[in-house]
């Protein structure tokens, strides 16, 4: 697997984020879609019926170059609705997005996927919070009763790489509940090899780099926002290794 690598960028992305959370309250503003996506993640794990192609924490890192690749996909779509080519989309641009994409949202429901996305606070959405808003509007519409209601990716391989990103947090999701929790990731981080358990301080690192808020559960959200940074996708680095 190579050398392995630490995650440090995530440390002050971490603190960074969670700074702005308590800041601005954020915790209220997140529920509604956070709610949403924690019953669509319950849901799935019942259908899903125990079955899946992830074994343990190591089945999911070796497909970390898969999900680069398949990530930096959406650069092209994004530079397309980056208009001004400011490297952000705003609301406008965003709206548009939208549109040109054939889905109908509510102002409020842009509102939650802005504000939800926009990690940052900058009014703008970066690149990875891109691949994050589309990556959750895809799974909220994805089991829909209307055809017209479903996202247009336009790319098997994004709806395939967006799947199993889905599949990688029902794994890690032991209990079924649409959330992780820290026994969760001990479980998870464990399962490979029982006989040797990675020591705590490990799992409270990882758990701590996706726990942005604090409040010791991991949403869908916040766990797709420390996906990407563990996936690398403006890098080529050999693959991370999750339990050191």
């Amino acid at each position: 697997m190579g050398k392995c690598h630490p995650c440090p960028p995530l440390k002050s992305l971490s603190s960074r984020i969670g700074g702005m959370l308590c800041n601005y309250g954020s915790s209220n503003k997140y529920k509604k879609l956070d709610s949403k996506l924690e019953r669509k993640m319950i849901a799935m794990k019942r259908s899903a019926s125990g079955q899946s192609n992830f074994k343990s924490i190591d089945s999911i890192i070796l497909r970390f170059p898969q999900f680069r690749e398949g990530l930096r996909n959406l650069r092209g779509v994004f530079e397309q609705y980056d208009e001004d080519s400011n490297g952000t989309i705003d609301r406008e641009e965003l709206n548009r997005c939208l549109e040109k994409l054939q889905l109908h949202f509510t102002k409020e429901e842009v509102e939650d996927l802005f504000h939800s996305c926009d990690i940052d606070g900058s009014e703008g959405i970066q690149f990875n919070e891109f691949i994050v808003l589309l990556c959750l509007i895809y799974l909220l519409m994805k089991p829909s009763s209307s055809p017209d209601n479903t996202l247009k990716m336009h790319s098997l391989q994004l709806e395939a790489t967006f799947d199993t990103i889905v599949e990688a947090f029902l794994f890690l999701d032991k209990n079924g509940d649409g959330k992780l929790n820290k026994k969760d990731m001990v479980k998870a981080l464990n399962e490979a090899s029982p006989w040797e358990r990675s020591p705590a301080r490990v799992t409270r690192t990882r758990f701590k780099e996706m726990d942005w808020d604090k409040n010791g559960k991991v949403s869908f959200r916040e766990f797709l926002f420390a996906f990407i940074n563990w996936v690398g996708i403006e890098s080529d680095e050999e693959l991370p290794d999750l339990g050191t």
